[in-house]
């Protein structure tokens, strides 16, 4: 940082102009400069796992055992604990982009020293730095892509990166087949050429990511309020120039005490004792995943070899299937985290995960499984499994302030991984060992019961999230009050505040009026994820809306454009409709629930099957 940074309390609607944002370009670059390393996660221990039995032949090149085997995956695990950690208070402290260049470096580095490896102690020490990076890149990356994606895109854009990582484990899966195929490269040089392909990968994903920007967000709270709103700035042009959309204004303004840094012990109090209840759900989510995954992916490959007579060669193409099933079931059941909401999807994955994993069990005990049917049930458990644990991630980055967010992550991160992410592996290989598959039935028993409990605390704790504000879901340490005092020579003219009053308690009674509708969405209102719709969500200086969290007040505003089309316009097909809005840039759901609320509030009208026009004149 800069040492000439000034610090100060300021005003800024940042947040609410990344928010508001069409998707574009700009958001697609950030998927591919971030998301990507997921990608190299999952190549990189897929890798590993396919070609651990030809690193203990003889003329592999290094002089390696099976229980060298699992001291290298246990050293990897730990270094992306101890990288997570550290790299985490880094990211909240010296910002997201030095981080996460920082991290993808020291990944590249470690990655590709390993295939020069030539004793075990030489591969433990590049493994250890390769989970160090892989570590911190999880606290960097997923703080940074939750501050500039737009909040109604949020939950779909983090569940489908973090399930990412299995299509680098089909793609390490199918490399693993062509880099041991001996009659292309020697023993000694294909496992080698494997991780140099990660490597390599890295680097033009590091060339990309050259062009993220700083975390505005983490800017203007850090005393770099200028630079923040210069890059706001770019990315509005170049969003404005590639969706040809006029930008919606901004909602809400948030004050600011500014601070170069937090200390560590304001950040721990904020998880344990400002938040205890997120703090008990993100642990639970987390060690839930984190003891199934670990266990039944460390494990698979000696399961089928041990109980279904699967050769050690064939392995990697029922990785394939296990890998198909982990990607599809975030990639398609992503948007739902967005539109039904956080709770009941993130409680649904685990539950269901929880359910399907039982049944995996008594099917094991019952000695009735095919080694298709059994892989078949895996990839169909784990469909559900990897969308909700790639929602653990999504959680802790969104319910903790900006401030600890990275740290958040990190912690959790290292936390479920050290508790259930060497615990399971553990008790599946002492299963395992005992030769019979009752034994490892009580495996996948408890592996139902840990994610279940991660179920149970979502329904209990779970924090509604889904398009709202990551301010509004918790208040940054640095903010001052709701939205600060304007001096009285910073108000509007008292006939422009008295107008833009109207404008908010207009907008108000009609969101109250759709509610009231709604009587049933209201009658279980607290069993809605997070707060009701008592939630305060400001908008401009005097005239903050009290009665509606964020998404209701964009809601408002696309019905308004909605009618306002249909009266420009004429009647429209929906296709067309969709089109003269931009709806495309909306977000996932968003266009077909406005146009509902438009016909039941009199808005707009059918006139034909899939054609629509505004209200009669004198509204009859």
């Amino acid at each position: 940082m800069s040492g000439d940074v000034q610090l100060g309390t300021i005003r800024t609607r940042i947040p609410a102009r990344l928010d508001r944002l069409p998707w574009s370009r700009f958001h697609w670059r950030i998927v591919i400069g971030l998301g990507t390393v997921w990608i190299l996660d999952g190549l990189e221990v897929t890798i590993v796992g396919s070609i651990a039995a030809r690193l203990t032949e003889e003329g592999s090149g290094i002089a390696m055992n099976p229980s060298d085997i699992g001291i290298a995956a246990a050293v990897y695990v730990a270094g992306a604990c101890a990288g997570a950690l550290f790299f985490g208070q880094l990211t909240d402290r010296f910002g997201r982009k030095r981080l996460f260049m920082l991290t993808l470096f020291v990944y590249l580095l470690a990655t590709v020293a390993t295939a020069f490896a030539f004793a075990p102690w030489y591969f433990f020490l590049c493994r250890f730095f390769a989970g160090a990076g892989i570590g911190g890149e999880y606290a960097a990356i997923n703080s940074a892509i939750d501050e500039l994606i737009p909040a109604r895109n949020r939950g779909q854009v983090d569940i489908t990166i973090n399930g990412s990582y299995w299509v680098g484990a089909a793609i390490g899966a199918v490399a693993a087949l062509l880099f041991l195929n001996e009659s292309l490269f020697a023993a000694d040089l294909g496992w080698r050429l494997a991780f140099g392909m990660g490597g390599i990968l890295g680097i033009a994903i590091l060339i990309v990511r050259r062009h993220v920007p700083e975390s505005p967000r983490w800017l203007f709270i850090h005393g770099q309020e200028d630079e923040a709103e210069r890059i706001v700035d770019a990315i509005e042009a170049e969003v404005r120039e590639d969706t040809r959309q006029e930008l919606a204004e901004p909602g809400k303004e948030m004050t600011v005490e500014q601070r170069t840094t937090i200390p560590f012990r304001e950040i721990a109090k904020v998880a344990f004792q400002r938040y205890p209840h997120r703090a008990i759900l993100g642990l639970a989510l987390f060690v839930g995943q984190a003891f199934l995954y670990n266990a039944v992916t460390f494990d698979l490959g000696t399961i089928l070899s041990e109980f279904f007579d699967v050769a050690s060669g064939s392995v990697p193409w029922f990785i394939l299937i296990f890998a198909a099933g982990n990607f599809m079931g975030p990639f398609l059941l992503g948007r739902l985290f967005d539109t039904v909401g956080r709770k009941p999807m993130i409680a649904g994955t685990y539950l269901i995960a929880a359910a399907s994993t039982a049944v995996l069990g008594f099917l094991l005990l019952g000695d009735s499984l095919t080694k298709w049917s059994f892989i078949a049930m895996v990839g169909a458990t784990f469909f559900f499994a990897s969308a909700g644990a790639s929602s653990a991630y999504l959680t802790v980055s969104e319910i903790f302030p900006m401030e600890t967010r990275a740290l958040a992550i990190a912690f959790f991160y290292a936390v479920g991984t050290a508790a259930g992410g060497i615990t399971g592996p553990l008790l599946f290989g002492h299963f395992i060992d005992s030769g019979e598959a009752s034994t490892v039935a009580i495996g996948f028993f408890i592996g139902a019961g840990v994610m279940a409990l991660g179920g149970i605390a979502e329904l209990v704790f779970g924090v509604r999230a889904e398009q709202t504000a990551l301010e509004d879901i918790a208040t940054p340490l640095s903010a001052k009050g709701e939205t600060g005092e304007a001096t009285a020579d910073e108000r509007p003219a008292d006939r422009e505040l008295a107008a833009a009053e109207r404008e908010a308690h207009e907008i108000d009674e009609r969101i109250r009026v759709r509610l009231a509708r709604q009587g049933e969405r209201d009658r279980r209102a607290r069993f809605r994820p997070g707060p009701g719709t008592s939630l305060y969500s400001p908008g401009m200086i005097g005239t903050a809306s009290r009665w509606s969290p964020a998404a209701d007040a964009d809601l408002d505003r696309e019905i308004e454009i909605i009618a306002r089309a249909l009266v420009d316009r004429g009647p429209l097909r929906r296709e067309a409709l969709a089109r003269a809005v931009g709806a495309r840039y909306w977000g996932p759901g968003r266009f077909p629930r406005a146009l509902r609320e438009a016909l039941q509030e009199g808005r707009a009208r059918r006139v034909a099957r899939r054609t629509y026009a505004p209200p009669p004149a004198g509204g009859g």
